[in-house]
């Protein structure tokens, strides 16, 4: 696979998954670039935009084994990682896996679950194993979890710890559809279209192969460090307690990475790494005044970084092409 190929793969994707949902095509674009970059997602809004259809409809379209669960605060952490049990046939214990082992995980409502649930995806997703009675086993390439949660504002919810929240490469709001949208969205509830009728476009082995293929996008030295001073301008504002980590530098690089790659180009440009630092920075700010986290204003303090930071020429980053 190249680059031209992933161009191809997205505008493919786009339009597939485009039979069921109206709109978002930006937030699909995210979604997929942040699967490429083996990055997990959240998605955050109020109930009914349609979180759970659009994490269902990105699933279907991938030939991957995809399980959903449904975290509610009785859920426990075997729920998710299986158990071991004693076989009266057989005679000894044998281990039944749980939802975790698949390639794409939709966890429901995730913020729904205790923090004791919630910090049994801790080491699955960071590094793609889970210990279960002092064993460790394997997940299988590819692993991608797909969250949805309502505003930790909402009764009956509980907020996501740092740590958790700092493994998601990307948290996208999905938003009210326009009026036009929403009347198409009628009339596909009309004519009775559902993620039911999607099938899968993008196999497993493609999906391997782009994963692979993005690492092979260029990116300047000089936007390496546009990427530093972005990170370290977060641990240095007034406002905030703690900035963003390493792993998000990280994760911005990948994204702009396979952004670039998804949009045919083999080097990333200052651009791509603007348009995608909200969605992969602002979830990691903590504020100093807890109240604050809520009002959205870590969007804000990203965009004012973005505007105060001085950013690298094109001619220079991409070679003078």
């Amino acid at each position: 696979m190249n680059i031209q190929d992933m161009e191809q793969m997205n505008g493919q994707f786009m339009e597939h998954v485009g039979k069921v949902i109206v709109g978002k095509e930006h937030t699909m674009e995210l979604m997929l670039t942040a699967i490429i970059a083996s990055g997990h997602v959240l998605l955050e809004d109020v109930p009914g935009t349609g979180k759970t259809m659009l994490a269902k409809s990105m699933a279907s379209s991938l030939d991957c084994t995809f399980q959903r669960i449904q975290f509610t605060p009785d859920l426990l952490p075997s729920d998710l990682t299986g158990i071991h049990f004693y076989n009266q046939k057989s005679g000894d214990f044998e281990f039944r896996p749980g939802p975790l082992f698949a390639n794409l995980v939709l966890a429901d409502e995730i913020n729904r679950a205790t923090p004791r649930t919630q910090s049994s995806l801790l080491e699955c997703m960071e590094e793609r194993q889970i210990s279960i009675d002092g064993s460790t086993r394997q997940l299988e390439r590819p692993f991608i979890v797909i969250a949805t949660q309502n505003p930790i504002d909402n009764q009956g919810t509980f907020p996501l710890p740092e740590a958790q929240m700092d493994r998601f490469m990307m948290k996208i709001r999905m938003g009210y559809p326009t009026d036009e949208e929403s009347v198409e969205i009628l009339r596909r509830t009309v004519a009775s279209r559902s993620v039911n009728d999607l099938s899968s476009i993008i196999s497993r082995e493609q999906l391997l192969r782009a994963q692979e293929t993005y690492k092979t996008v260029n990116i300047n030295e000089d936007l390496l460090l546009y990427i530093v001073q972005l990170t370290e301008a977060t641990r240095k504002h007034s406002e905030l307690s703690l900035g963003v980590s390493p792993r998000g530098a990280q994760a911005l690089l990948k994204a702009s990475q396979a952004w670039a790659a998804l949009h045919g180009r083999d080097y990333v440009v200052p651009d791509d790494i603007k348009l995608l630092a909200e969605p992969v920075l602002a979830h990691r700010l903590v504020f100093r005044n807890r109240i604050r986290q809520q009002e959205g204003l870590a969007e804000l303090i990203i965009q004012q970084i973005l505007t105060e930071t001085e950013v690298p020429t094109e001619t220079l980053t991409t070679g003078g092409r």
